[in-house]
C-alpha cells in the first residue's frame, strides 16, 4: 500500500504528509530520498538537499555535473560528463522510487513517484492544489522572502516539474485524471485534507490499516 502525495508549490504536500503518515503509522519518505541520493553520490545531504526536484532546471544541470550518474545533486561545473544523459538519470531516479514502494505502508511526497508507479495495485495518487495568491503567501511566508520573490519561485518549480513529467513520462502534470484525488488544501484546510486521504485509505485498505493501528 503506497499513498503518493503530488503538489503544486506552497500547496502543504509535504506537511499533509507527514500528518497522513502519523495518523496511520505508515513511513513518511520525502527528505529521505535526498539521504538515499547523498549516498549513491558520495556527498552530504545538506549538498543534495540544496538542489533536488524542486530546483527548476535540475535535469539539465544534473546531467553535466554527476560522475556517479546519482539523480538530484548539482554542482558548478559545465562541462558535460561523458556518457551522463538525463535519461539515465531518470532511470536511476525511478529506480529509487521503485525501492522505496517495495516497502509498503508508505506515504511519498513528490519524485515523479505517480507516473513512476503508474497505476499498480496498491496504490492511491493525490494532488494537492490551492489558488496561486494562498500558495504565494504561504511560500513567502516559509522562505522569508517577499510575494514577488515567492511567486518567481513558485512560477519556475512548477513549471520544472511540469516539464518533467512531459518530457519523461509524456504526462500533464495538470491532468487531475492521472490522479486518484485532487484536493484543495486551502478551500479544505490541512486537517480536512489529512482525514479525506486517511479516510480512503481505510476504506480501500480496511484489514491493512486496521491490522496497521491495532498493533501499536
Amino acid at each position: 500500500m503506497i499513498i503518493t502525495i503530488s503538489r503544486q508549490y506552497g500547496a502543504g504536500g509535504s506537511e499533509v504528509a507527514r500528518r497522513v503518515a502519523t495518523a496511520l503509522d505508515w513511513a513518511l519518505v520525502d527528505n529521505d530520498v535526498v539521504d538515499r541520493v547523498a549516498e549513491r553520490a558520495g556527498m552530504s545531504p545538506e549538498e543534495v538537499a540544496l538542489h533536488d526536484e524542486r530546483a527548476p532546471g535540475f535535469i539539465e544541470r544534473l546531467a553535466r555535473t554527476l560522475a556517479s550518474g546519482a539523480p538530484d545533486v548539482v554542482t558548478t561545473q559545465e562541462t558535460p560528463m561523458p556518457g551522463r544523459t538525463e535519461q539515465k538519470l531518470v532511470h536511476l531516479t525511478e529506480a529509487v522510487v521503485a525501492e522505496i514502494a517495495e516497502q509498503e505502508r508508505v506515504v511519498v511526497v513528490g519524485r515523479a513517484a505517480p507516473a513512476v508507479l503508474g497505476r499498480r495495485a496498491g496504490t492511491l495518487h493525490v494532488k494537492l492544489v490551492a489558488p496561486k495568491p494562498w500558495r504565494i503567501s504561504v511560500a513567502a511566508r516559509r522562505l522569508g522572502v517577499d510575494l514577488k520573490a515567492a511567486e518567481k519561485t513558485l512560477d519556475d518549480t512548477d513549471d520544472n516539474r511540469r516539464r518533467y513529467h512531459k518530457q519523461y513520462y509524456s504526462r500533464d502534470w495538470d491532468d487531475p485524471c492521472n490522479y486518484d484525488m485532487v484536493l484543495n488544501s486551502e478551500a479544505l484546510g490541512y486537517e480536512e485534507v489529512v482525514e479525506i486521504i486517511v479516510g480512503r485509505a481505510k476504506w480501500r485498505w480496511p484489514s491493512e490499516t486496521k491490522e496497521r493501528r491495532e498493533s501499536r
